[in-house]
């Protein structure tokens, strides 16, 4: 491990600069040992030196806690996974009653639940905030009935952290410290309040009308949201301390086996409880991204050799920063690569007929313009709308090129990466139904 941090050491600080990243915090843990490193500025209005100390935003990957924290109750028979959610939560409505009824614990870990998943609807910052916006899924709409196909969720997560509630009787945030990060000896904050005890990373990101990265004036998302991903922040080595909590306890071990193929966009192979699965074969490699304002978090995990790997940045290419660390890593101490990301297939050519693909594709934070030329050029315009039109998040045009099949290239990068769409289904006409981007949207027009 001297030799990983040595190399840390010596080239986190060009990473940043090759990839524009304010700042950054790694951690690496192998066995017994942690090693850990940081460098940057956590923001750059003040200049303050990022440290291995300092605590940054793990966005999503807090599913993985929300999913640990059912699992405990798994453990304790007061959760069966294939039980419908309205029997530990009576009141809960969606927009379709039959889906509702038929939604499981496991279909919400899974992201298969089918309802609208994009919702980040501020319900205020009181205890009660998580039962208001349960109570708000009420007008979602169904996208696809339970189990019908995966789509990532983060509603979901919302309404496991509210049964996580109900069932402990305690605010959501109260039983994470309680039964996570307390007992683990976690350095974390779950909200603002907490953050601004300790060194703290602030997001930089760009916006419409100013392509130059800068602090963010809202540090956090809605506390709404936490059981998805909007407030947790937390120590790259206190990352790696829960995922070597999950290697360790033979209890959690079931959340890393496959519970869902995923459609072919270039990202994870499958998906357990909680956990994406990057890599089922010759190495498991489980892990999970997060993204908030500005900041994005990179977990990955090597079940067999017991190694785990977090990157925490608050700004640029950290997805870029992310895959030379943790690819570095994997290649010394455990003789593997990452899952190599999606290329452009040389040769690839568009389907004849472009009406399958053409026409309008929308959920509750954008809507997506799908055009063929007279060319017979395919080309793609989004827009942000609700929560992230408010925060400013750029809208994104590209051309589509041929890939695989029905899943085509982006020829321009977003957000410094080039993420293959899927066209899904049919509506009865012979066209796509969704525009699956890891999200489903629908097509609305």
């Amino acid at each position: 491990m001297q030799g990983i941090a040595t190399w840390l050491e010596e080239r986190l600080p060009r990473l940043l600069e090759e990839h524009g990243v304010p700042a950054a915090a790694v951690a690496v843990g192998y066995g017994d040992e942690v090693v850990d490193a940081a460098a940057g500025v956590l923001s750059t209005a003040t200049g303050v030196e990022a440290t291995t100390d300092a605590i940054f935003q793990v966005g999503s990957v807090t599913k993985v806690f929300t999913a640990t924290l059912v699992q405990q109750l798994v453990a304790e028979g007061l959760v069966d996974l294939d039980r419908p959610v309205r029997d530990y939560l009576p009141g809960l409505r969606l927009g379709d009653d039959d889906a509702a009824a038929g939604t499981t614990v496991r279909r919400l870990l899974t992201h298969t639940a089918g309802f609208e998943g994009d919702v980040f609807t501020d319900t205020g910052k009181g205890d009660e905030c998580l039962a208001r916006y349960v109570n708000l899924l009420a007008g979602v709409p169904q996208l696809f009935a339970p189990g019908a196909m995966w789509s990532y969720n983060n509603a979901a997560f919302c309404v496991l952290g509210r049964l996580v509630e109900v069932l402990r009787g305690r605010p959501y945030d109260a039983c994470l410290r309680t039964h996570l990060l307390d007992p683990l000896g976690l350095q974390a904050a779950t909200d603002p309040y907490e953050a601004v005890l300790h060194r703290v990373a602030v997001g930089h990101v760009a916006t419409a009308a100013d392509t130059t990265l800068h602090p963010t004036p809202t540090w956090a998302l809605a506390r709404s949201n936490a059981p998805a991903g909007s407030m947790l922040a937390m120590r790259a080595r206190d990352l790696v301390a829960f995922a070597r909590h999950h290697l360790t306890e033979p209890g959690l071990a079931g959340m890393r086996a496959p519970q869902v193929a995923l459609p072919a966009l270039g990202q994870g192979a499958a998906w357990g409880l909680g956990w994406e699965l990057f890599r089922l074969a010759p190495d498991l490699v489980v892990g999970h991204d997060g993204n908030t304002i500005g900041q994005s978090a990179f977990l990955r995990v090597l079940p067999e050799p017991g190694l785990a790997v977090a990157v925490l940045t608050n700004g640029g290419d950290g997805k870029a920063l992310h895959r030379a660390v943790a690819g570095h890593v994997l290649r010394e101490l455990a003789g593997t690569d990452l899952p190599a990301v999606p290329a452009p297939v040389p040769g690839a050519t568009l389907p004849a007929d472009l009406n399958r693909y053409a026409g309008t594709y929308a959920s509750v934070v954008g809507e997506t313009v799908v055009r063929a030329d007279e060319h017979g050029r395919l080309w793609l315009d989004r827009r942000p709308l609700g929560e992230l039109a408010e925060i400013d998040e750029p809208p994104y045009a590209t051309e589509l090129v041929g890939w695989q099949g029905d899943t085509f290239w982006p020829v321009t990068a977003d957000g410094g990466a080039h993420q293959p769409v899927a066209f899904v289904g049919d509506d009865g006409t012979g066209r796509a139904a969704y525009l699956h981007t890891g999200r489903a949207d629908r097509r609305v027009r």
